[in-house]
């Protein structure tokens, strides 16, 4: 890696990013799942920085019991404090406290790396609801945590309701969708909101984020044996059934920070009972909005980070990850760490034929909102 780390500091030259550094990861038997989750999660730059705070203050304490936040921490540490600017790192600690903390990731059989990164950011949310349940209890602590409005409402025994505890993580990730069904019936509109950390797009062939979005959002008929229970036509007695007929669509209603974008490329296929890889060729833009999934939003991303799946099947493969940093594109495969070009970024969108020899496909999108600052 000396030589490939050495070949990378002279391809970007005197544009290499004061301060930053990039380093591999190495493979422990099968954990390029997460490897190249952790990679795009390196360089998704706000949730990097309130995690190595959160390293700072703990380390402070000194007694922070080991979890799956602090080993992240400390690996996201140990990267950034680097002298050199590239080279390996063996993420051990972090592997290992995985596998501990969930025997889905104990096997060295092929993994998930959405699956992965779900199980990691909903672990986050609770080892720090813990911490800020544990340091409330604390008499000598002064300062609560903080509480945002974010999504449903907690009720409390006596009634009263309670507003959910907001972490840096739902900061970064957390996103609100509403459910909306109008009963066609007395045209009511029932709403039901719920968050979310990444959005799962079903997709199809020869097609773009927009329009699985757009999909996403698409109204559809609720009839037949799929009728809509109206609380409403249920009071009025005159009707004989409270089962509608009725529309239903999915919105966002709160578009978050860093927008995660799931592609279903595994599908369970009946007639071969099993699942398949669905190689479809759908493109994402290094720049989208959102304004088929939202009302009156302008609301722009930026694509920063994308996890590919490399093979043909789900069971076997393997996972790389490209990464944009300071105006560089980098392709992170376990240890290797190379630069390449914006227009490569467009060879990962899948295959227009069925049987291709490219089983290279982006599976995991990250976007990041672009604010008025990052416009100027």
């Amino acid at each position: 890696m000396g030589a490939a780390g050495s070949k990378l500091e002279k391809a970007l030259g005197d544009q290499f990013p004061e301060g930053e550094r990039y380093f591999g990861l190495e493979n422990f038997g099968n954990t390029c799942y997460c490897n190249s989750v952790l990679q795009a999660l390196y360089f998704c730059v706000p949730f990097r920085e309130q995690l190595l705070e959160y390293y700072a203050s703990n380390k402070s304490t000194g007694d922070a019991e080991e979890n799956l936040l602090t080993c992240l921490a400390d690996l996201f540490t140990q990267i950034s404090s680097q002298k050199k600017k590239t080279g390996v790192i063996a993420p051990k600690r972090f592997v290992q406290r995985l596998k501990k903390q969930n025997e889905l990731f104990r096997s060295y059989m092929h993994q998930d790396a959405h699956e992965f990164l779900n199980f990691l950011l909903n672990e986050l949310v609770d080892i720090l609801e813990k911490e800020a349940k544990a340091v409330k209890s604390d008499p000598e602590t002064s300062s609560p945590p903080e509480k945002i409005a974010n999504g449903s409402k907690t009720a409390l025994p006596n009634g009263v309701l309670k507003e959910p505890l907001v972490t840096w993580v739902h900061k970064n990730f957390q996103g609100i969708l509403t459910n909306e069904t109008r009963c066609l019936q007395c045209e009511t509109v029932t709403a039901r909101d719920e968050t979310f950390f990444d959005l799962s797009l079903d997709i199809e062939q020869n097609s773009s984020i927009t329009s699985c979005l757009k999909n996403f959002s698409s109204t559809e008929t609720l009839n037949a044996e799929d009728k809509f229970f109206c609380d409403k036509c249920c009071r009025q007695v005159i009707l004989l059934s409270s089962l509608q007929e009725a529309q239903k669509r999915m919105k966002i209603k709160k578009p978050p920070h860093i927008l995660v974008i799931h592609l279903k490329r595994f599908k369970y296929i009946e007639q071969l009972g099993r699942y398949k890889k669905l190689s479809y060729r759908v493109v994402f833009p290094l720049e989208l909005k959102l304004s088929n999934t939202m009302e009156d939003s302008d609301i722009e991303y930026s694509l920063f980070a994308v996890v590919v799946h490399v093979g043909s099947g789900p069971n076997h493969g393997h996972y790389v990850s490209l990464v944009k940093s300071h105006n560089h594109w980098l392709f992170f495969d376990d240890e290797n760490v190379e630069m390449i070009d914006e227009s490569a970024v467009q060879t990962f969108f899948g295959s227009a034929q069925e049987y291709s020899s490219n089983t290279d496909h982006g599976y995991i999108l990250f976007y990041e909102s672009i604010t008025a600052a990052n416009k100027t």
